[in-house]
C-alpha cells in the first residue's frame, strides 16, 4: 500500500468519486480506499484528492503528485518531504 523510495513515499490509492463526503475508508485490494465528493470530470477528482491528502497530512499540495492513474480510479501518489511513519500515522494505516 505504501513504500519508501529515494524521492519520498509512494502510496497506492483507490478512489471512489461522487461520494457524500471526502474520507479515508481503509485498505482495499492492496491500496488505500478514499472517497472523494468531486466527480471525475476534467481532473477535478484528482485535484480534490491532492487537496484532501494535503489537509490530512498537514503537508503542502506541491509535495503530493499523482505518478500513475490520472484517468483511473487506481492511482500511485508520490509524497515528498514526510517520513514513512509520519504518513502512516496521519493516514491511520
Amino acid at each position: 500500500m505504501i513504500t519508501k523510495t529515494d524521492q519520498g513515499a509512494k502510496l497506492n490509492v483507490f478512489i471512489q468519486p461522487n461520494a457524500s463526503k471526502n474520507e479515508i475508508i481503509g485498505p482495499h485490494n492492496g491500496a488505500l480506499k478514499i472517497k472523494i465528493q468531486t466527480p471525475p470530470v476534467d481532473g477535478k477528482a484528482n485535484e480534490e484528492l491532492i487537496k484532501f491528502l494535503s489537509k490530512i497530512l498537514e503537508h503542502p499540495k506541491k509535495n503530493i503528485v499523482i505518478l500513475k492513474g490520472e484517468t483511473s480510479r487506481s492511482k500511485l501518489v508520490l509524497i515528498t518531504g514526510l517520513g514513512l511513519e509520519q504518513i502512516k500515522q496521519k493516514l491511520g494505516i
